[in-house]
């Protein structure tokens, strides 16, 4: 399992990426859990280090029930917008065979893939990627990027400068996780081991994570990182939940 991951299990796992297919996604919806949610926008992107993107594809779906007035504040796609669209019968069953190519990305993966398989089984279809073939480039922004103040795409976008359009909507989305993804990954691909392990280790693991990667109860796992001196958590803006550097609870594993 990738909880049980250390640093230089993640950093093998990058650099075997640098051959690979990714198929990079995002979708715009009308709320946040499906199946009463319904994908109103689809992005898809089919890209190789070594050759860039090699496809590119925006849709915009019709679900047949209106936009939410947030939601159209939030992306700009409005029930007249997308009344003339196709519905997702007739976008998504072509798509399947790309979905299914090569390693899976999008930024906060989980939710965009809860979407489409959530889609694609309303159309009685099965789309379903093994977590072997899933990226996350959240995660991956966490972990190599760690104290950037946030790793909201848009941020990243601007951090960055990547010459994208209008954030929240599925081609722009798409092409800027893209570019976030080529970067790091090129990083990796460029630097020696040390320098990205460092990089890794600065990762700031929740409390939860840290028990999983130490093979006990959360509490266990906060006297044990007690008693480095090193230590000085952060705090979870959202829930209050200390965050310890993956290099301090590496620390405490035995060396194999």
């Amino acid at each position: 399992m990738r909880s049980h991951w250390r640093s230089h299990d993640w950093l093998t796992y990058y650099r075997s990426l640098a051959a690979a297919t990714f198929t990079v996604v995002d979708v715009e919806t009308t709320g946040f859990k499906p199946p009463q949610a319904r994908v109103i926008e689809l992005g898809i992107l089919q890209a190789t280090l070594a050759e860039g993107i090699q496809f590119q594809q925006a849709e915009l779906l019709n679900p047949g029930i209106p936009i939410p007035e947030a939601i159209a504040q939030f992306t700009g796609i409005t029930t007249d917008l997308i009344a003339t669209a196709d519905p997702p019968e007739s976008v998504l069953p072509p798509l399947l065979p790309r979905l299914q190519t090569g390693i899976l990305v999008a930024h906060n993966l989980p939710f965009d893939y809860r979407f489409l398989t959530a889609e694609y089984q309303q159309l009685g279809l099965d789309f379903e990627r093994s977590p072997t073939e899933q990226l996350c480039t959240v995660q991956m922004s966490r972990q190599l990027l760690a104290d950037l103040p946030s790793r909201s795409l848009p941020q990243l976008v601007q951090h960055f400068g990547f010459p994208v359009g209008q954030s929240h909507r599925a081609a722009a989305d798409v092409e800027a996780c893209w570019q976030l993804l080529a970067l790091l990954l090129q990083q990796i691909q460029d630097s020696e081991d040390q320098v990205i392990l460092e990089r890794l280790g600065q990762e700031w693991l929740p409390l939860p994570l840290a028990a999983q990667l130490l093979d006990c109860s959360r509490s266990q796992a906060q006297k044990q990182l007690e008693t480095l001196a090193s230590v000085e958590p952060r705090y979870s803006s959202r829930n209050s939940t200390p965050l310890y550097r993956r290099v301090w609870v590496e620390a405490l594993l035995p060396n194999t």
